[in-house]
């Protein structure tokens, strides 16, 4: 009679997951508090056996966030852990210098003005400034909109990789007005104007109303990092003097793109 060989779970538990990123995470904080540690010391201080270290520090070795030094055995934190702070620096930097340069357009345009930047298939904004002419004061700092109803949200979908886009467009676009895109082609080449021209509109596509532009901001590598946008009531913000601002918006953007590093 054969014997059965046992067949091996295709992916590891979830609990194992959570174990073994919390473990991984460990192994960070040892190399940053201590410089450096080699995988004996790095399984006693996790209470693991050498060979589960090893494969740990294996994992954060290939992607650079841990490096072997010249000294056999031992490692210490890699350049990989500088990029990845380099990323979060950049981001709250942008939170930092984003909101004078909303406050000032603002006051120039006389309508609000917000910067968003994509966050799990959605536009979240991290600042904004009102201008003089609002005649509602609505705050949409922290709040999540649509990427295909907002003009930012096209601005930030414009500029992703298609694969990305794909992705992000995975699901029935919601319709929030009678002039909302929800035909997939339709907003396809929306997306394809707005990467050619420099700028989106959304006109009544969010709300009834609501008349808003956008224009991108580049990091220091020359990506799309976020959206500045401007936006105000459909009687004043027309159509024709919502093309008219892109200049100003524009400017506002490579301002902020420049204090970035771009």
């Amino acid at each position: 009679m054969a014997h059965l060989k046992a067949v091996p779970d295709p992916e590891p538990k979830p609990a194992a997951l959570i174990q073994s990123v919390d473990r991984a995470i460990s192994v960070l904080e040892l190399l940053a508090k201590q410089g450096r540690a080699g995988i004996t010391e790095i399984a006693e201080e996790l209470g693991v056996h050498k060979s589960t270290a090893s494969r740990l520090v294996s994992v954060l070795e290939n992607r650079g966030l841990v490096e072997q030094l010249g000294e056999r055995g031992k490692y210490a934190l890699g350049f990989g852990i500088a990029r990845l702070a380099a990323a979060g620096t950049r981001r709250l930097d942008l939170t930092k210098l984003s909101q004078p340069v909303c406050e000032d357009l603002a006051g120039r345009l006389g309508e609000t003005v917000n910067v968003a930047v994509l966050h799990h298939r959605a536009a979240i904004n991290i600042s904004q400034g009102f201008g003089s002419a609002a005649v509602a004061v609505q705050n949409w700092v922290g709040q999540r909109t649509p990427l295909h109803a907002t003009s930012s949200g096209q601005v930030l979908l414009a500029h992703v990789a298609e694969t990305d886009r794909d992705a992000l467009l995975d699901k029935p676009l919601h319709r929030y007005t009678p002039r909302t895109v929800t035909n997939p082609a339709e907003l396809a080449a929306e997306l394809d104007r707005v990467r050619k021209d420099g700028f989106a509109t959304s006109f009544e596509q969010l709300e009834v109303g609501l008349h808003a532009v956008a224009v991108p901001v580049f990091d220091p590598r020359g990506e799309l990092i976020a959206a500045i946008s401007a936006s105000g009531p459909a009687y004043r913000l027309s159509r024709r003097r919502a093309e008219e601002i892109v200049p100003d918006l524009a400017a506002a953007a490579a301002e902020l793109s420049a204090q970035l590093g771009f």
